[in-house]
């Protein structure tokens, strides 16, 4: 485990050491202290600490589909690695077959390349001309998100085994979930704040302030997250400000 984070595991307990016999958080159970921080490691992960994994999986030949992962939350991109160390990014095509089990060879070979005959103003003989700005562009293959059937639907003509899928994972699935130290206390506000939001014996004063210190600690974090430093503002401003070769 890297040296910047600590486990869920070890936030609980920390938590539950520092409960007073007097504390609003008193006489709730382990379980559920477990189950709010994971909550709020999911809420934190999707506001400031999202967790990006790079996969490599393999291709369904039969129906050229792609499972996606358990902890799958978002796209980020999907495509071939290159020789060259490089992904081949796949474009997405929302127009593609979204049946369960209908296989890609069950797709006429003279609709192979093609978007459809819709798209399609003029055919002759092995030349077509497409529909002005319909189509185009240079992509290694295309994709389809299929999210009732937990899949990546893949065009037909992509004819590759293995591809590299870069995702948004959801950390609270992990085996061993972590948070970033950074956001450490930010996840002791949550937990404290979601134990008392529904205690009725619990005063709406300290319900609020419970709340505006779990925002006032996200903020926090998400400054300390995302600080901009002097050589990332020297980086910017030369790159932006590139002189053009002149012809």
């Amino acid at each position: 485990m890297a040296k910047d984070t600590i486990t869920v595991d070890q936030v609980v307990n920390d938590f539950i050491l520092a409960i007073d016999n007097d504390d609003y958080a008193n006489n709730v159970s382990d379980f559920i202290i477990r189950n709010y921080a994971l909550r709020g490691i999911r809420e934190t992960g999707f506001d400031i600490l999202r967790r990006v994994k790079s996969v490599k999986v393999s291709v369904d030949q039969a129906l050229g589909t792609v499972a996606l992962p358990e902890d799958f939350v978002d796209m980020i991109r999907i495509g071939i690695l290159g020789s060259d160390g490089l992904i081949y990014v796949f474009g997405e095509n929302k127009n593609m077959n979204m049946l369960e089990t209908e296989p890609k060879a069950a797709v006429p070979d003279y609709l192979n390349g093609f978007e459809s005959y819709v798209f399609r103003n003029w055919v002759s003989e092995i030349s077509d001309g497409g529909v002005y700005g319909i189509g185009g562009g240079h992509l290694p293959g295309e994709y389809r998100m299929n999210y009732e059937f937990n899949r990546i639907e893949l065009a037909s003509n992509s004819g590759v085994s293995e591809l590299i899928l870069e995702y948004i994972a959801d950390e609270a699935r992990s085996e061993n979930p972590t948070i970033h130290i950074y956001a450490e206390e930010a996840l002791r506000a949550y937990i404290y704040y979601k134990i008392i939001e529904k205690k009725a014996n619990v005063p709406f004063a300290e319900k609020s302030r419970a709340r505006q210190q779990y925002y006032n600690e996200l903020r926090l974090a998400n400054a300390r997250l995302k600080t901009f430093t002097k050589d990332e503002a020297l980086k910017t401003i030369r790159k932006n400000f590139k002189q053009s070769p002149k012809y």
